[in-house]
């Protein structure tokens, strides 16, 4: 609704503009052209649709601008005549602030075509010999150039104050666009070297080959995706070698947490295999199973180890691409198990128990609140049916409103896969309608504090909707005393803290063969669609502490070594034992 508003302001200004041109009414227009200028300002910030509806209906911006120039052509032709030299200058600077934008657009293009088609990025290695060149100021750098429309609002503008004003404004919009594209003259410069892929890739090489990697860590993926390798981070911060982090999307070294392990970013698959300096390496490391794997599986020097980004019964844990890896490291019993039910060709002998570190962290005790908090944190959808474990769309709703109406109150912590509504947008309706919900609530809970109203929520139970990367899932773990979550890594690791949990059965399948096909479930309260055992989870008696505990050493093997003790002891059985080539899966 907000953006219908504002395209119907936006579209009413120019009838009016070109009235009050042709009338003229110089006052009018000037208000009528200001008007649209702030309109035009609010546009983008409406969402993305409305500046994508304008263009495909061809009324897009720089046509919008042309338009207003035009009608503060035809007021100064009408209020001083078309033979008015100042007619002539103005018709003449406009032109020429066009000029000025299409050579700052070819040269802000020029910058960031140099800067994104560098073979190779890093972060947290030494190139300064590079001399990457510092981005310019916003406005800059922008390659559509659209802050360079708005200097014509010194001519429309002028041109209600008369002819001259509207030609020295066009002088100083002028000059401004002018100083904004010989600003941008050195960037451009300065990065001109980058365009040299041999120099660019021997310079990175050298310092890759001064670190001396001994594993690494290999990632592909959307940004959405960058969890599954955000979450090994820290790991391998911690253990006794040297690794390097290899990303193939550009941008992707943004979407990881600060760290000080080297990166590098190859998009090419020619310049990833032939880029020698990571050949010291022993060890590749992959967090999920895709399709750009291939380039760094056909390295045969390196042996490599699929680590997973999660470890749960979902069919991603027991792939059948895990064949092409020389071996496939899982947390504990209940990895090498999954493997040998599936039968998917993964032999036993290459599959090893290597705990999750990252679990260390999460604490056996709740947030000790004076009233319970309830996790609810489902999966995604899948990329098939096959796949399809989500109960947000068939349930999810349902579960938040019993959790939010419950007595006693509840807090509610409402956390969504990254991934929620990528092939199903019906997932994202449920999820808007669970948000809309815990909003509706904690609006209604700030009205309550009416001394003539009765609260609805106790004054210190806060609902949280976690949708970006803080706070941490773990972080959530440690603040909730109960787990409401589908098939999925979640219900595995929430098992490191001991506490009651409840795995939803979107499926409908009969409990026994849930809890057999499904063994991480096999400790907590199984809901139905019909959600009876909901109000038995959150009141009755926990009953299932003693067989959560069993479970956990199940699925992540013993307690003692530590998982990190036992990773490092895998990372160093690599190191030792390959003297030679390794073999490789494809």
């Amino acid at each position: 609704m907000r953006g219908l508003i504002v395209i119907a302001a936006l579209l009413a200004c120019y009838p009016v503009l070109l009235v009050s041109a042709l009338w003229p009414m110089p006052t009018l227009f000037g208000l009528v052209a200001a008007a649209s200028y702030l309109v035009e300002c609010a546009a983008p910030h409406t969402g993305r649709p409305l500046p994508e509806l304008l263009d495909r209906v061809h009324l897009g911006i720089t046509l919008r601008f042309a338009a207003r120039e035009s009608a503060a052509l035809l007021l100064v032709a009408r209020t001083a005549g078309p033979d008015s030299p100042w007619f002539v200058a103005l018709a003449a600077g406009v032109f020429g602030i066009h000029v000025v934008r299409a050579a700052h657009t070819g040269l802000a293009l020029r910058l960031r075509q140099m800067l994104s088609r560098m073979p190779v990025t890093t972060r947290n290695l030494d190139v300064s010999r590079l001399r990457i060149p510092k981005m310019p100021p916003r406005f800059l750098r922008d390659s559509g150039s659209v802050q360079f429309l708005f200097l014509d609002a010194l001519p429309v503008l002028g041109a209600a104050f008369g002819a001259v004003h509207a030609a020295v404004g066009t002088g100083v919009a002028l000059v401004a666009g002018v100083v904004g594209v010989l600003a941008l003259i050195p960037y451009v410069r300065r990065a001109t070297p980058l365009t040299d892929k041999a120099r660019v890739l021997d310079v990175v090489g050298e310092q890759v080959r001064a670190y001396r990697p001994e594993v690494i860590l290999y990632f592909s993926g959307t940004t959405a995706a960058a969890y599954q390798a955000r979450m090994w981070l820290p790991t391998l911060e911690r253990m006794g070698r040297r690794a390097i982090v290899v990303l193939r999307e550009r941008g992707m070294a943004t979407h990881l947490e600060p760290t000080t392990l080297p990166m590098l970013c190859i998009p090419s698959s020619a310049d990833l295999m032939s880029f020698r300096a990571l050949f010291s390496a022993k060890l590749c490391l992959y967090v999920s199973n895709v399709g750009r794997n291939v380039h760094m599986l056909r390295i045969p020097t390196l042996r490599s180890a699929f680590l997973n980004h999660g470890d749960s019964d979902k069919e991603a844990s027991f792939n059948p691409f895990s064949r092409v890896y020389d071996e496939v490291w899982v947390a504990g019993p209940a990895g090498r198990d999954r493997y040998r039910r599936a039968k998917v060709g993964v032999r036993d002998e290459n599959i090893h128990e290597v705990g999750r570190p990252q679990l260390e962290g999460i604490s056996t005790r709740g947030p000790g609140l004076p009233y319970r908090t309830v996790l609810y944190a489902p999966t995604w959808e899948g990329w098939s049916d096959d796949l399809f474990h989500t109960s947000l769309i068939t349930m999810g709703p349902r579960i938040v409103r019993a959790l939010l109406d419950h007595r006693p109150a509840l807090r509610v912590i409402y956390k969504p896969h990254p991934l929620t509504g990528t092939r199903d947008k019906s997932a994202v309706r449920a999820h808007r309608r669970i948000v809309s919900m815990i909003e509706a609530v904690e609006l209604a809970r700030s009205k309550a504090r009416h001394p003539s109203s009765a609260p609805a929520e106790p004054s210190g139970v806060r609902h949280l909707i976690v949708t970006g990367r803080e706070p941490h899932l773990y972080d959530c773990f440690n603040d909730c005393d109960l787990l409401i979550s589908d098939i999925s890594s979640v219900v595995a690791d929430f098992l490191a803290s001991e506490k009651p949990y409840a795995v939803t059965n979107v499926s409908g399948m009969a409990e026994r063969a849930f809890h057999e096909r499904y063994p991480s479930t096999e400790a907590g309260v199984l809901l139905g669609e019909d959600l009876a055992g909901l109000a038995a989870f959150l009141d009755g008696e926990d009953t299932l502490a003693r067989a959560r505990i069993k479970l956990r050493s199940y699925l992540f093997g013993p307690e003692y070594p530590d998982a990190l003790t036992r990773f490092d002891a895998n990372i160093e059985r690599v190191m030792t034992s390959a003297g030679g080539p390794a073999s490789s899966g494809l």
